[in-house]
């Protein structure tokens, strides 16, 4: 019991609504005791809207972020405060703050959440009508409200530095697990390939965005701190999962094609998969370790499952004898080599977690890191550069702005009780894409008349304020605990609470709540025609983008990838931030397709092809982190001619495939010599290179490796080859048909 207790309460979103109930109701309570109730609960507002810009990452934005919203809470409800008594201009800056404050989310996730700060302001400023010295003593309230909020959250950040990054990093081994587990599961005979590669590009969507997280919070923190002995574990962990999955995506083969080769030796398989099982199963375990703040026991279990699928190999080596198995003998070394680097760095992550690791040398290779963080430019030529309607952050201001500037109109001319619930329904539900906002209006509108019910169901049993004090700090508590993680739970505990705060302070909590559930269905369907008619962002519009960036990125990774190959030596910078950006631009395309399945079906152009295209470029990077792979860990030989023309045709392929996608399809094409050299090639690499080999090589072992790298390199770069086609033929046929 205590140890589900303390999973459910020893996470990133129950510290981060802690701070904010904690916030809110300090000042309530205290200066309710001196009849200052309205002071409290002013003061409570300013925290409670600040809460939102506490983004995690380097304490220095996390500063620079929250001090920032906190001045512009109190500027902007000053500001339009003033203006209501000037009808004639409250209009016009109305909608260019609204518009500004919109655009603003253009400098990346913490400006988008100083940006929500700002707009929930603007709504909540026509919550009142403060004139003079009462709105003066009003927004310092809510300054004040905002700086105590700044002192909680950095007294919660340096009583537990680094418990943030630990929760990320949990995080991180446990959606790596699961990607593992369903790798593992691809080797079952009845596997649903096609919904585990979907299931795995999801896993890849989530992925990507923890991995900026950590990266945020972990490098940036490293370079404007003494970067202590804990960062320098919690980045090993890190850069070795990063190397874990490169090293899962490496398996491009055709299970199919290999459960028919051993259909009469089923346990060699199934000793791989169990491995595979074996390898997620510690990473899950690492991650429930580092959430629970419990000991780890070093799993010896891996290095038994190694041996056993060693043994298991030579025995079916013997069995069928070595002429006979010499190719598929060379397909199962090379699927053991792939476990032995998984399992190495597994254990690297077990002696960093552990503590049984000096960290100083891993903290002198990684010099660099910097690179790999994404910049933050805070320029104002970002901001002119998306004023056009080609931008989708413009279009979803202009959007935005205008539907709250008809929310606030017609509510003036409607006898709605209170407007302001109308607009901050608006900015909480409303989302650049469609999908999006009908996802979240449909969970705000029935947490909101599912905690209605249940609060108006408490409030006909209890009539003591103390009791529903303690409940709505409660509800308060679980709200926004749960309004990241599950929108619809998290709407209804705020509901709850809110009811029961009323339910406290006014004789007609009744009729108070139907308004809101009014109110609420009101904005919830303004945002949603908003969304549908006011210049819709459909995903198709922006697909294009992500599956260019996707095809480019796997392009420069596979150019790297030659150059490794050509030149050998240590793993270079470039290498790894290619690498890097193959991953994010292909979870990116993943993310843009799966909210394009949330659009109406009229809008869904084309989803076989499109969803042909990210499994392509899915399996694309695969293949090129099997090649990248092997390369990094096996000594090789000098690369041929053969492979270079081979290579230069896979990236020519993508770069044809993206001049397709840019509507410049002529630019560049193969000529009749490319292709001859391309056939040639491939006779050289499939009839010739073994032979070549065997010339100069003394020993048999030699020989035997040299044919192992042979085996895999001409396998995957005819993988390659194929595959750059199909990317090619489908762009152009997505072109054709637009």
């Amino acid at each position: 019991m205590f140890q589900l207790f303390k999973k459910t309460t020893d996470n990133t979103n129950f510290a981060n609504a802690a701070k904010a109930t904690i916030s809110c109701v300090l000042p309530v309570i205290v200066l309710s005791q001196f009849d200052h109730f309205t002071e409290g609960f002013a003061l409570a507002i300013g925290a409670l809207l600040t809460f939102p810009s506490d983004v995690a990452g380097s304490l220095n934005h996390k500063v620079k972020g929250i001090l920032t919203a906190v001045f512009l809470i109190a500027t902007t409800t000053l500001l339009l405060g003033y203006m209501q008594n000037y009808p004639a201009l409250l209009y016009p800056v109305l909608l260019i703050l609204l518009f500004f404050f919109s655009m603003i989310s253009v400098y990346g996730y913490r400006a988008s959440m100083v940006s929500f700060v700002c707009l929930i302001t603007v709504t909540l400023a026509f919550s009142h009508n403060y004139t003079g010295k009462a709105l003066i003593e009003h927004c310092g309230y809510l300054l004040l409200g905002g700086l105590f909020y700044f002192f909680v959250s950095m007294l919660f950040y340096f009583l537990r530095p680094h418990r943030y990054v630990e929760l990320q990093i949990s995080d991180c081994l446990k959606l790596t697990s699961k990607y593992l587990k369903l790798r593992g599961d691809l080797w079952n005979l009845d596997a649903d390939r096609i919904k585990i590669t979907e299931n795995q590009l999801e896993i890849q969507v989530e992925l990507n965005a923890i991995h900026e997280n950590i990266r945020e919070s972990l490098i940036r923190s490293a370079l404007h701190s003494s970067n202590s002995d804990k960062n320098r574990k919690m980045l090993l962990v890190f850069t070795n999962l990063m190397e874990i999955l490169e090293i899962a995506l490496s398996f491009s083969f055709n299970h199919h094609e290999l459960q028919q080769k051993f259909e009469d030796h089923p346990k060699m398989l199934k000793t791989y998969q169990e491995l595979a099982y074996n390898i997620a199963s510690t990473l899950e375990k690492l991650s429930q370790s580092l959430e629970t703040n419990i000991s780890y026991s070093h799993n010896n279990s891996l290095l038994r499952d190694l041996e056993n699928l060693e043994k298991t190999i030579e025995n079916y080596q013997e069995e069928v004898g070595k002429t006979v198995a010499s190719q598929n003998v060379l397909m199962l070394k090379n699927m053991k080599h792939y476990a032995e680097k998984q399992v190495e760095k597994v254990k690297i992550i077990e002696r960093a977690l552990t503590g049984s690791m000096n960290t100083e040398e891993f903290n002198k290779k990684h010099k660099e890191i910097e690179k790999f963080l994404t910049p933050q430019n805070y320029r104002f030529g970002t901001l002119m550069e998306n004023m056009s309607f080609s931008s989708t952050v413009f279009r979803h201001s202009l959007r935005l702005s205008l539907t709250i500037l008809a929310g606030f109109i017609i509510g003036k001319l409607l006898p709605f009780q209170n407007v302001y619930w109308i607009l901050l329904t608006i900015v909480v539900i409303m989302r650049p894409g469609y999908g999006l906002t009908k996802q979240r209006s449909f969970q705000r509108i029935f947490g909101t008349i599912l905690g209605g019910f249940i609060a108006f169901a408490v409030l006909y049993f209890v009539h003591n304020n103390y009791i529903l004090g303690g409940l709505s700090v409660i509800a308060m508590l679980l709200g926004y605990a749960y309004s990241v993680k599950d929108y619809k739970i998290g709407a209804t505990f705020v509901t709850i609470y809110v009811v029961f705060i009323y339910g406290m302070l006014t004789p007609n909590v009744t009729e108070v709540i139907q308004y809101r559930i009014l109110d609420t269905l009101f904005g919830a369907g303004l945002a949603f025609l908003g969304n549908y008619f006011l210049w819709p962002s459909w995903e198709i519009l922006n697909l294009n983008n992500y599956l260019i960036k996707s095809i480019e990125a796997n392009r420069n990774y596979l150019k790297e990838i030659a150059v490794f190959y050509n030149q050998k030596g240590e793993v270079t910078t470039p290498y790894k931030l290619s690498r890097k950006h193959a991953f994010i631009e292909l979870g990116n395309l993943m993310a843009s397709f799966q909210r394009m399945k949330q659009e109406p079906k009229s809008k869904q152009k084309q989803m076989t092809k499109v969803y042909k295209l990210v499994v392509h470029n899915h399996t694309l990077l695969s293949s090129a982190a099997s090649l990248g792979t092997y390369v990094q860990s096996h000594k090789t030989t000098e690369a041929s001619a053969a492979f270079n023309v081979v290579a230069n045709t896979v990236i020519r392929n993508l770069d044809l495939a993206i001049a397709t996608l840019n509507g410049k399809r002529n630019a560049i094409s193969l000529t009749h010599d490319e292709k001859e050299r391309l056939d040639l090639s491939f006779s050289e690499l499939k009839n010739i290179r073994a032979k070549e080999l065997k010339n100069n090589t003394i020993d048999d072992a030699n020989f035997q490796l040299k044919m192992e790298e042979a085996q895999l390199v001409i396998d995957q770069l005819i993988w390659l080859i194929n595959l750059s086609e199909s990317i090619l033929k489908a762009t152009t046929r997505l072109n054709q048909e637009e």
